[in-house]
């Protein structure tokens, strides 16, 4: 490496100042390969994102550390609570999933596995990792549910259902919308049965992040994962028969021998021409899991949290979750009654995040970078005759801080209850590890800010 000198100028030479050193080999940097045209324009667009964020706005970034160490010191400061037993839960729920599942082999399950423990040890995918243990827990339950010896399961419900359809609703509204069958209707009712049901949480996801406050996704994903575990539960210890089975084989004893249907979605697969849905619902791990609609619960919990961040637009929710439950029931797939407890196990969950871990929309703010802090729980009520919010100096239940806060997706973050003056200054603070527990929103009202 060599080292260049360069004087003031003059014929004195002792005055010399030392310039950067040359390394023998100059590799062009990315700037100068990309053409000018290029460049400028990324740098218009970089320098509008930052033109969004305020001196406080380091709370919708991201953690970016690979070392472990922040990963440890987060756990040693971490205020532990009741709250943080729902990972022992996930455990139970992951061991006990790899230990029924026979293929793949060891082999792979102890890749997989490895692999999740590894994320969730460096602080820059674990931010991502930790709202994500529910859904996975949920899928590895789901795929786990094939392989349970029918030993140790219990008998298939075939007539409680069309009996609740007939008690609540008077007829079998099933076998009501889908007596009269059209090309037009099936890929009407295909869109959001086939299409848009696997495809939404990946959407509304991403939305979610872009547009939610800082901490929506977290809580997306926690009340997703939870709410679709408890169905897949419902369906393995209370089996139920669905329309199809009815249409099939009237109400005749079930067996777990019974393979899939497609029912009408096997007319998209004539329609089309493939055989996608005949083959894949043929393989579904869980047959007889008409009770709860794990379709109907999709629906229903990104509509409650679309609704949440975009109130203005309840009624195009409302309707998508109107016509996904007229699709399943045209295609023979549930009974109306299953719609219903798909639902509701769904709004449960969305209402319980809202109180613990879903951050309050700020009038004002369009995008994730534009929020200096977020707050959670439900408002607080101001008092008559134009009283301050006396409720905001009463002293927190306990400690200000804890670095393993649920709704901040900051790297750095702190919680404090202080009254609300208008100005929040910015606190330094410790790296946080984004969603990890409830307890850190169990206040009424919560404020997250850098």
């Amino acid at each position: 490496m060599s080292t260049t000198y360069f004087s003031l100028g003059g014929d004195d030479s002792t005055q010399r100042f030392f310039s950067r050193s040359k390394l023998p080999l100059a590799w062009p940097s990315l700037p100068t390969i990309l053409p000018h045209r290029l460049r400028r324009k990324f740098r218009s667009t970089k320098s509008k994102i930052r033109s969004r964020q305020t001196p406080t706005s380091s709370i919708a970034s991201l953690n970016t550390s690979f070392d472990p160490a922040d990963t440890i010191r987060a756990l040693r400061t971490h205020h532990w609570s009741f709250y943080d037993a729902q990972y022992i839960f996930l455990a139970v729920v992951g061991i006990f999933s790899l230990c029924v599942i026979q293929s793949p082999g060891p082999m792979v399950k102890t890749l997989v596995a490895t692999a999740l423990m590894t994320g969730l040890v460096i602080p820059i995918t674990r931010q991502f990792l930790l709202p994500f243990l529910p859904i996975a827990a949920w899928l590895i339950l789901f795929y786990a549910c094939q392989f349970v010896s029918s030993e140790y399961r219990p008998g298939i419900w075939v007539r409680v259902l069309p009996a609740l359809e007939n008690i609540l609703y008077g007829a079998n509204l099933s076998n009501i919308l889908s007596a009269h069958k059209s090309t037009a209707l099936d890929v009407l009712a295909w869109l959001p049965y086939g299409i848009f049901h696997y495809g939404a949480p990946f959407v509304v996801g991403i939305i979610l992040f872009v547009f939610g406050p800082p901490g929506t996704v977290p809580a997306f994903g926690r009340a997703f994962g939870y709410a679709n575990m408890t169905g897949v539960m419902i369906q393995l210890c209370f089996p139920c028969s669905a329309p199809w089975y009815e249409n099939a084989y009237g109400l005749a004893p079930a067996n777990y021998s019974i393979r899939g249907d497609p029912a009408g979605l096997a007319a998209i697969d004539k329609l089309f021409g493939i055989d996608l849905y005949t083959s894949g619902f043929r393989a579904s791990p869980v047959v007889f899991g008409a009770f709860p609609s794990l379709h109907s619960g999709f629906a229903t919990i990104e509509a409650l949290f679309f609704s949440h961040c975009f109130p203005k637009l309840r009624p195009l929710f409302a309707f998508y979750v109107a016509w996904l439950w007229w699709s399943t029931m045209y295609l023979s797939h549930h009974y109306a009654v299953d719609l219903v407890a798909g639902s509701l196990i769904s709004a449960i969950a969305f209402f319980i995040a809202k109180s613990k871990a879903l951050p309050r929309i700020q009038p004002g703010k369009l995008f994730r970078w534009d929020y200096d802090y977020v707050e959670f729980g439900e408002e607080v009520e101001t008092y008559a005759y134009g009283l301050a919010d006396i409720d905001e100096f009463a002293p927190a239940p306990h400690g200000d801080s804890d670095e393993w806060t649920l709704g901040s997706s900051s790297s750095y973050s702190s919680t404090s209850r202080e009254p609300s003056t208008g100005m929040r200054s910015p606190v330094a603070g410790d790296e946080s590890w984004e969603g990890d527990t409830l307890a850190s929103a169990s206040d009424n009202e919560t404020y997250h800010k850098i």
